[in-house]
């Protein structure tokens, strides 16, 4: 039977320590990727094209495909994007 090998062994040989610059990166861009999916995810859920999504939050279409592919969001797009799929966000503190 092989070695157990942990999940933040390997992101960390691949990308990195925590703080170092190509981490911080990598973490960034698998934010946006998974905040990307939700969106999708809820989009489709209720049916909705990108068009129709971006027609309700007054957006274009290719605004919402590239949030869908991992593109870094504003905050405040998100939030619009957010209520206009009737999705909640909490915020917490560390």
């Amino acid at each position: 039977m092989g070695k157990l090998i942990k999940a933040s062994d390997l992101i960390e040989k691949r990308f990195g320590k925590k703080g170092t610059e190509s981490r911080e990166k990598f973490r960034d861009e698998a934010f946006s990727y998974y905040f990307g999916e939700i969106i999708k995810n809820r989009r489709k859920e209720l049916k909705l094209s990108q068009n129709d999504l971006a027609k309700i939050v007054g957006k274009k279409r290719p605004y919402i495909s590239r949030i869908e592919n991992g593109e870094d969001i504003r905050i405040s797009n998100f939030v619009l994007i957010a209520n206009a799929l009737n999705l909640s966000i909490n915020l917490t503190a560390k």
